[in-house]
């Protein structure tokens, strides 16, 4: 059947050109000529894509993207802004309000044409049945996970560096995006140094507080329904367990026994548990890293970076974690001036480095300002296939265990 479009626009003549366009690449169209009646129609028709435009009267396409990112019925639909306004300050309130892409008017019809592939492609990598691909979630109320308890034994990736700065949130929110992409299951992702969020703000729900609640009860309020009820649905389709931002609650990490049993909580709600562990070995650390089925160590290609993460390794090791089950990820944030080459850091390192990221800022930048992890934002990009590799890697581990 052909994907259905809704076009809002109060232009007619945009109505038609723009719908003869799409049409004639084989999808089914759907004209709105306001905002208000863009909203009923998408309600009622569940497009796979909305064409907005910005500048209509009553109600403005920021207005209905905002609302339609508001309603989870709607949340997940991607939105192309499709509009005569130029400046980037304008650019960036659709963004802000939602928008997937942005295009401006007049376009080549080759360029449109792309531009809305390229959305629809990237939704079907997203997969049906989860959330969109842009990183808004649900307002409060609508984004607690479902009430819904299994009793699978979920496989446990703990992510972690020698030090910080090195990309471990980072690594960890777009393993477990990838994850989703590739299984199509339920993936959490859980950070577990309180005081230290950072996921919550990249990701566009600052101010959360799960893990410091869960640290701060006894041991046997730290049930499965309050584990469970702590979790977000982020519109990626990853479950957020997120740790405070307030560098008071650091203390809360001697808290050892909550630990354990948040654990044994979380691998019940999901196929798939990332665990974003920080940077070291605290005590808390140490007494998880034996639950993880595999863990992913992020370096830096200096030579004293290559040294820690040996260092870090024979640590690992010594808490009896299979050397098998220690993948590296290489990570350049910078361009490799001075930096070893991967075969050099390889050598030194004495293990397999798993995969290399490249130096990305702009990418980065942009899934900052929609909130989502690389992957989604560009499902095209090299880092983003290196992502990928390593979630099937892990999905193929997770069979054969």
């Amino acid at each position: 059947m052909a994907e259905k479009i809704l076009i809002v626009d109060d232009d007619v003549d945009t109505l038609k050109l723009v719908g003869l366009m799409l049409h004639k690449q084989g999808y089914q169209i759907i004209a709105a000529p306001s905002g208000s009646q863009g909203l009923k129609k998408a309600l009622d028709e569940r497009p796979a894509l909305v064409l907005l435009d910005v500048m209509m009267p009553e109600m403005d396409g920021y207005e209905v993207a905002r609302r339609l990112r508001k309603n989870p019925a709607t949340a997940s639909i991607p939105i192309l802004m499709f509009t005569a306004k130029t400046q980037l300050d304008d650019k960036v309130t659709g963004f802000e309000m939602g928008a997937d892409d942005y295009l401006t008017k007049p376009t080549n019809p080759a360029e449109l044409q792309a531009h809305v592939k390229a959305l629809l492609t990237r939704k079907g990598l997203n997969g049906n049945g989860h959330k969109g691909n842009n990183g808004h979630v649900a307002p409060a109320g609508n984004d607690r996970v479902p009430a819904t308890v299994s009793e699978q034994n979920g496989y446990v990736i703990g992510v972690l560096a020698a030090r910080s700065g090195l990309g471990v949130s980072s690594t960890a929110s777009n393993v477990a995006a990838s994850l989703v992409a590739k299984s199509r299951s339920d993936v959490i992702l859980a950070e577990l140094t309180p005081g230290k969020g950072s996921l919550g703000m990249d990701l566009g729900v600052p101010d959360q507080n799960a893990l410091t609640d869960i640290l701060r009860d006894s041991v046997a309020e730290v049930t499965i329904e309050k584990v469970r009820d702590s979790l977000l649905y982020h519109s990626s389709g990853i479950k957020l367990f997120l740790a405070s931002e307030n560098p008071r609650d650091v203390k809360l990490t001697s808290r050892i026994q909550n630990y354990q049993a948040l654990m044994t909580r979380l691998q019940r709600l999901a196929r798939f548990v990332v665990l974003d562990l920080g940077d070291g070995l605290p005590d808390f650390v140490e007494k998880i890293l034996p639950i993880c089925n595999e863990c992913i160590v992020v370096m830096e290609g200096a030579l004293n970076s290559v040294q820690r993460t040996k260092n870090l390794i024979d640590e690992l090791v010594s808490l009896k974690i299979n050397r098998k089950n220690i993948s590296v990820i290489l990570n350049n944030p910078q361009r490799p001036n001075g930096l070893l080459s991967l075969n050099q850091a390889q050598e030194k390192l004495g293990h397999l480095i798993s995969a290399i990221l490249t130096p990305a800022p702009e990418l980065f930048l942009q899934a900052a300002r929609m909130h989502s992890p690389v992957v989604f934002t560009d499902p095209s990009n090299y880092i983003s296939l290196q992502f990928l590799k390593i979630a099937d890697s892990i999905m193929e581990h997770q069979k054969a265990r």
